[in-house]
């Protein structure tokens, strides 16, 4: 069985990690529940649609979520004279989301998320605030 859900959701800082493993463990909830093909066993794709975005598995700990933002502002300086800047504005956020990764996929294991014991997964925000980020789910099992 494959079936295709979405997130949206709004960001309200230019710099964000979003944590989206409740809401995907939800939608893959309500899919088991209403359907008479459950995912029992299979895989999530999870996809950002934006190129000033991200999609990463981590722990959701605050100080290494407040260390992970300054490596990555440390590493992409804003205002670097980026020729993208000329056209558009925001290079470095585009530039940081080339370091990071679109999306992650993860196992579904007896019903649920088959996450380590810390793992979370995040939506990174990178040039916002953004309002109707889309986020694409792609669950695919039997």
């Amino acid at each position: 069985m494959i079936m295709n859900e979405s997130i949206k959701l709004n960001s309200s800082s230019n710099f964000q990690i979003i944590d989206i493993t409740t809401d995907i463990s939800q939608i893959l909830n309500q899919i088991n529940k209403d359907n008479h093909n459950k995912i029992d066993n299979g895989i999530v794709n999870i996809f950002t649609k934006h190129s000033t975005s991200a999609i990463l598995v981590n722990e959701n700990e605050k100080g290494l979520l407040t260390d992970f933002e300054k490596v990555l502002k440390d590493l992409v300086k804003e205002k670097n004279n980026y020729k993208h800047d000329f056209m558009d504005n925001n290079a470095a956020s585009h530039i940081r989301a080339f370091l990071l990764k679109s999306s992650e996929t993860i196992p579904i294991v007896e019903g649920r998320l088959d996450l380590g014991t810390w793992q979370s997964i995040f939506f990174i925000e990178l040039d916002g605030p953004r309002t109707n980020r889309t986020i694409d789910l792609t669950f695919i099992g039997e």
